[in-house]
């Protein structure tokens, strides 16, 4: 057994009851004043293990069906996903990576060793051009992320200068050299990585200076206005942002945050298949912290910035286990059960609560690393599946871009341990977090319709609940559902279709009320109209 369902007597005890009684909720579909940026649905993409190649890219002579070199399957399934923007090339990878070393001919360009990630040698194929035409291609926004730590000012205007100058200046005619006559559109850039660890070991007062000479040369091209992304702060560091809050507030339109669920950063942090109940509630309690981080974050904010011209972003977020037995060290290659689908959707909702804020999120990562949406065989036959958290964006789309709706539900909540404590620790030193068992997002979108989220993580006990529909006269609904038999349920190439979607069924809409029974473990996805 991959699972094991036994849960120890001690955690037991920490559980709140359930109530057989319906929950009641209400839902003020008049209210609604935020937009939830369809940005919070981005993705990452870093040269880490097999997520550019092999994941992303293959080449125009692979035997792997191809477009120009991309992955077809993998393409194609990413556009159906509806990415509003990618990030790349990194990641701690950023601040060790030259650009021009990935332009010219693909035959002439000098390999690279990836000091940060395995060692792995890349042949740096997959450059400038090939992330900013496959960005076309998607009809997403590219997030570009300069290398401050080990990088020159020059080096970076001059990217600038080759990606958006449509003008007779000297990048814009390499870039016409290389073969692409029109400058790309780039919005999102990002002035470093991680500066205090991985992009330069900075203290916040240093990299702000950094930040300030840097951002000095990185100038507008006609027709292409940079929106400026400072490196931010890890989890609770919170004299970080305020500092660059203090010393380059005024100059940058977006601080990043990164914040994963994982537990601790020295020795082993889990399997992401074979894990018991406390582990499985942990890390729904660990996910679901982020909350209080970016309230926290977000409180400096609105101290120093009450009109809110800077926003947060949360361009790395996601689940962090321990690579797959036999997979290459560093690459970073786990697997995605239904355990991670639930954390996705526990974070999406936290994003939606604090869209005032929060206006872009980027997942790590895309293909084939940590928390993935896609994962493809290494052996080179061209399989390809798609993981549960991939089903969880894939039934969030409709919130891209839709006004936030207020909603109250009175849900039962349990006791999860703190990561730093046994569950007998936990008990004698009272360390628990509040883990609501219920977690939910509500919104309308552009066209009248309302869509709502609703997440059962309780994993033996069906939540019914009757919500009351203000300000609105629908009259269907129509919903699915992502659940499993287990929890740490998982696809892979022999079972691609163990955890996925079907329709929901258990849905009533009656003289403006809502009434859904939601099977345990389950998250459930629904549009009215």
């Amino acid at each position: 057994m991959h699972y094991n369902y036994f849960l120890s007597a001690a955690f037991a005890l920490c559980a709140s009851q359930v109530s057989a009684e319906s929950i009641k909720a209400t839902l003020k579909t008049d209210q609604g004043k935020n937009t939830i940026n369809r940005e919070i649905y981005g993705q990452f993409a870093e040269h880490l293990g097999s997520c550019i190649y092999g994941g992303l890219w293959v080449g125009e002579n692979s035997p792997i069906p191809n477009i120009n070199g991309y992955r077809k399957d993998v393409f194609e399934a990413l556009k159906d996903l509806n990415v509003p923007v990618l990030r790349w090339p990194g990641g701690c990878f950023a601040d060790d990576y030259h650009w021009m070393d990935g332009i010219g001919p693909r035959d002439k360009r000098p390999s690279l060793r990836n000091n940060t990630w395995g060692g792995t040698i890349e042949d740096n194929s997959f450059g400038t051009h090939e992330f900013l035409n496959l960005c076309e291609m998607l009809g997403c926004e590219p997030y570009v992320s300069g290398n401050v730590g080990s990088g020159t000012v020059k080096e970076m205007a001059q990217w600038v200068e080759y990606m958006t100058s449509n003008e007779d200046t000297p990048m814009a005619r390499l870039r016409r050299q290389n073969g692409r006559d029109k400058a790309w559109h780039v919005k999102y850039f990002g002035i470093g990585n991680e500066a205090w660890g991985c992009g330069g070991n900075m203290t916040p007062e240093y990299y702000s200076d950094e930040f300030r000479k840097f951002n000095t040369y990185l100038r507008d091209q006609p027709g292409n206005h940079l929106y400026r992304i400072g490196s931010g702060a890890s989890d609770s560091d919170y004299k970080w942002t305020s500092v660059l809050m203090d010393r380059i507030g005024e100059r940058m339109n977006g601080v990043s945050l990164h914040y994963y669920t994982a537990a601790g950063w020295n020795g082993s942090k889990g399997s992401a298949i074979k894990f018991d109940n406390d582990q499985y509630y942990w890390a729904l309690g660990k996910c679901l912290e982020i909350e209080e981080v970016i309230k926290k974050h977000k409180a400096i904010m609105d101290e120093k910035d009450p009109n809110h011209r800077v926003d947060l972003v949360v361009d790395e977020w996601g689940t962090w286990w321990d690579e797959e037995p036999g997979t290459i060290a560093g690459h970073l290659y786990q697997q995605n059960a239904l355990r991670d689908a639930f954390v996705a959707s526990l974070s999406l909702d936290v994003f939606h609560r604090h869209t005032d804020r929060v206006k872009m999120a980027n997942i790590a990562q895309v293909v084939n690393v940590l928390q993935s949406m896609i994962l493809t065989d290494q052996e080179g036959t061209g399989h390809m599946v798609l993981t549960p958290t991939y089903y969880v964006f894939k039934m969030y789309a409709p919130f891209q871009d839709a006004t936030y709706l207020p909603m109250t539900i009175a849900c039962d909540t349990m006791k999860v341990r703190h990561e730093y404590f046994t569950p007998m620790d936990a008990q004698k030193a009272n360390g628990y977090r509040n883990l609501p068992l219920l977690s939910y997002s509500a919104a309308k979108t552009k066209d009248g319709q309302i869509v709502i989220a609703l997440t059962n993580v309780s994993l033996d006990k069906e939540q019914a609940i009757d919500i009351d529909l203000e300000g609105t006269n629908a009259k269907s609904v129509n919903g699915q559902i992502l659940t499993a038999k287990n929890v740490a349920d998982f696809n892979d190439f022999d079972h691609p279709d163990r955890v996925k979607v079907a329709d929901f069924k258990q849905a009533k809409l009656k003289k403006n009320v809502l009434s859904v029974k939601i099977p345990a473990k389950s998250l459930v996805v629904m549009t009215l109209k």
